[in-house]
């Protein structure tokens, strides 16, 4: 998801997005761990969204 779309969203919908991204890199790093995890970059590209959604957080707080 890019940074563009993140700013549309509503506070309500941002903070739902980031609880379901860190459930997702959860579950990414758990499958990683027991070796069934298929491609390891999911696991960068979910930290990546979940900085742009923190990033977005904090640009609309300030």
């Amino acid at each position: 998801m890019k940074a563009t779309e993140m700013k549309k969203m509503s506070d309500a919908e941002l903070d739902a997005k980031l609880k379901e991204l860190k459930t997702e890199l959860f579950n990414l790093r758990f499958q990683h761990a027991i070796n069934q995890l298929d491609n390891p970059h999911k696991i960068a590209d979910v930290k990546k969204d979940i900085a742009r959604v923190m990033t977005v957080i904090r640009e609309k707080n300030a």
